[in-house]
């Protein structure tokens, strides 16, 4: 799972995308269909044949990819390279039809970021420089700064850059509502020459970050909340100048994603399931998502082994698995999976299901809140992801598992699906947030601590794990899998 830093578009963008879709007529290809022969049985067989013990196995293949691989598998790393290998290797064998899809992803390697403010108190500040920053001239950019207002938006519309304020200054901006994104263009068309990001809690610099070189039009950093509100301060009484300086190479490479599909099944209703394969650099990221890549693989295997892709003996509706790249710089791998299909291929797919994170070891079972009955966030998903939502909840409810909603809050690789209309859910369970009391209480774990200690750590790895709650989302993967591609007349169609 990303962090938020990554994130590409506001909560309110995709509450606004989601409500689009939810108004909008729902085009059915064709009328509800009849009762599948096998209704309810594959989704039984499933869940009696899928494993934590099976699944294990692929973590572990994951694990010693990483040992053997800088102890990563990062999008565009021979880790992830072996990884999305021993995916198509294993799901080929099976007996589906599986391909690969290439595409192009940059790294940011910083050599130089730093911020010195100006004058007779002049002092360095700790910067950050954002991802795919845009570098300053060598020597660095001294200018004045100009304040963003700062009110329940901070920088992210025209009217916080009052007109000829901000040309040829630098715009000290501070964090949080829209995306750095959003921040950065605001400035740029204000005529600021440059950017600084201020925190709004913690005692750490702003970590953040475009998706791509093309989106960093001025140099872009980020300091601490503490630095951010001195300069503020001192910006109030006078003019105060800094010195920011940015040195960063973008390096292109190709990453891949992983495409499998049933070979039966009716093509114009799909069902998707999709998990991310990559790591972050820092480590081998066998909870995220090496959990939620092992689970799609385990289902796939046992849904072969049900005759999947045996002529005749195949689901009523094509059952499409895929293992996303470059989750961890922006959803890359789903967002472009989904940007080259026609406007009928997205007609096609029926839901998408996506599972990130699926063995946190301080875990919360967390399922996609497809109805916006938190009233919490982005808004209720597309038509249809009520549905899917209560079908998950329906089968922990009987597995007497406690479970809470968690809000489509653009994390994760469901993003671009909701974004074109496409009902979506899933579960997971937990990354850098806080258990609460309460939901040690209801889940067991330790209040006061992360879901993930070890979340984008070299410790995410074999030996953080909770397996318990592993199996119960290999369960609902199953479960969901297997009755989705029986019949899709929970949904309507």
């Amino acid at each position: 799972m990303r962090a938020i830093r990554h994130r590409r578009r506001s909560i309110p963008a995709l509450a606004a995308l989601a409500a689009a879709a939810v108004a909008a007529p729902v085009l059915l290809t064709a009328t509800p269909a009849a009762a599948h022969p096998r209704e309810g049985r594959l989704a039984k067989e499933l869940v009696e044949e899928v494993t934590a013990r099976g699944a294990y196995r692929h973590l572990a293949k994951f694990q010693q990819i990483a040992d053997a691989n800088g102890g990563n598998r990062a999008a565009g790393t021979p880790g992830h390279a072996a990884s999305a290998a021993y995916v198509h290797d294993t799901l080929k064998k099976a007996g589906y039809q599986v391909s690969y899809q290439d595409f192009d992803i940059y790294e940011a390697h910083t050599k130089t970021e730093r911020t010195t403010v100006l004058g007779q108190d002049s002092r360095e500040l700790a910067t950050a420089a954002f991802t795919f920053t845009k570098s300053t001239p060598a020597g660095g950019l001294a200018a004045p700064l100009a304040l963003a207002r700062v009110d329940e938006t901070p920088g992210c519309t025209a009217d916080d850059y009052p007109a000829g304020a901000f040309t040829g200054k630098i715009a000290l901006v501070k964090r949080g509502a829209c995306t750095f994104v959003e921040k950065q263009r605001a400035a740029a068309a204000a005529g600021a020459l440059g950017v600084i990001v201020y925190n709004h809690s913690g005692t750490t610099p702003v970590r953040g970050g475009f998706s791509s070189p093309d989106e960093g039009i001025i140099p872009s950093a980020g300091i601490t909340l503490a630095d951010g509100e001195a300069l503020t301060a001192a910006a109030a009484k006078g003019e105060v100048s800094v010195r920011l300086e940015l040195d960063q190479e973008h390096v292109k490479k190709t990453t891949r994603n992983v495409i499998a599909e049933t070979r039966g099944g009716r093509s114009d209703r799909v069902v998707t399931v999709g998990a991310h394969l990559d790591s972050v650099p820092e480590g081998p990221g066998i909870n995220d998502n090496g959990s939620g890549s092992a689970g799609l693989l385990e289902v796939a295997l046992k849904l072969a082994d049900e005759g999947a892709n045996k002529k005749g003996k195949g689901p009523a509706n094509k059952v499409r698995f895929a293992w996303w790249s470059a989750e961890e710089l922006g959803l890359l791998g789903s967002e472009h999976y989904v940007a080259q299909l026609s406007e009928q291929q997205k007609k096609d797919i029926a839901l998408y299901l996506n599972f990130d994170m699926i063995a946190s070891p301080n875990p919360v079972q967390f399922v996609y809140d497809g109805d916006d009955s938190d009233r919490t966030g982005a808004g209720a998903g597309p038509a249809g992801s009520a549905q899917i939502e209560a079908l998950i909840n329906g089968f922990l409810d009987k597995k007497g598992k406690p479970h809470e909603g968690s809000d489509f809050d653009g994390r994760s690789d469901y993003g671009p699906f909701i974004a074109n209309g496409i009902p979506a859910g899933g579960t997971f369970t937990g990354a850098e947030g806080i258990k609460t009391a309460e939901q040690a209480g209801r889940h067991g774990g330790t209040a006061g601590a992360p879901y993930d200690p070890n979340y984008h750590g070299a410790g995410d790895n074999l030996k953080n794990l909770d397996l318990k709650v592993f199996d119960t989302n290999l369960d609902v993967i199953a479960h969901a899998v297997g009755t989705y591609a029986e019949s899709l007349r929970s949904l309507g169609k």
